[in-house]
């Protein structure tokens, strides 16, 4: 892999959980990174502190509503203001928001998921787009979606899936958008991970149980299990992947 010392990155919802894990793994190779979070301060600040007193990397904290466009743009003249140009682009922002089969999601809802999970993404990645043309070995974009995204999920995550499905067509439609200018895009989807708020907040023992006996490889996934690929396609800066989504499921799903 190519050295990520020096380069400049940005991961959004970077304060923690998979975030967090690819925000210090990121760091821990060296990268100036851009965290950005919306309500985890405390979480961000202990992140730096680590990062800080391991001696490697850098961690800039930057807050923002990622659903807003007039929000999305003044952070990206913040981003600016911090860097000349930027090499990474991790778009992890993301929700399932709340439960709800079809015969009770409302619009309202609908929407609400949609702008957290896509087109928050596609906001970020228009507004930092003239400092990704800018990298001098070509970016990187990654996006997180889901094995949601793949399967479909489980039941009440309607609107999420969809999100996530639609994450991996808007990550292959961008790569060949962006190919012109040496900006590659991937997608992850990863599927059961835990020690995250996600999975905290939306899923019971009691799922999460079956859900690892129905895994090949008979374990759930822990934060770091995405961070490492997420490392190598942001390090592959000038390389030639694009387009492809990794599955990190444990053979859940093999495409």
């Amino acid at each position: 892999m190519n050295t990520l010392v020096g380069k400049n990155v940005l991961v959004t919802g970077g304060a923690s959980g998979i975030g967090g894990a690819i925000s210090a793994a990121l760091a821990a190779q060296g990268a100036n990174v851009i965290v950005h979070y919306y309500r985890s301060k405390e979480a961000v600040e202990v992140l730096q502190k680590e990062v800080t007193e391991a001696g490697v990397g850098k961690i800039i904290p930057l807050q923002a509503d990622l659903t807003a466009e007039t929000s999305v743009n003044e952070f990206a003249q913040k981003v600016a203001a911090q860097v000349g140009a930027l090499d990474v682009l991790v778009n992890n922002t993301g929700d399932l928001v709340e439960r709800h089969a079809l015969d009770s999601v409302k619009n309202e809802f609908w929407e609400k998921v949609m702008a957290v999970n896509l087109t928050s993404m596609m906001m970020v990645s228009r507004a930092l787009l003239p400092l990704l043309k800018k990298a001098q070995d070509g970016a990187s974009i990654v996006n997180l979606s889901s094995l949601a995204g793949r399967k479909g999920g489980h039941a009440g995550s309607l609107a999420y899936s969809t999100s996530k499905g639609a994450v991996l067509t808007f990550s292959r439609s961008l790569a060949s958008e962006l190919a012109e200018h040496q900006i590659r895009v991937n997608a992850i989807a990863p599927g059961l991970i835990l020690g995250t708020r996600f999975h905290a907040t939306h899923t019971t023992d009691e799922s999460a149980n079956k859900t690892i006996g129905e895994i090949p490889l008979k374990r759930a996934g822990n934060p770091f299990d995405v961070a490492r690929a997420v490392v190598f396609l942001a390090s592959e800066y000038n390389g030639f992947i694009t387009g492809a989504t990794i599955d990190i499921n444990g053979g859940v799903y093999m495409a």
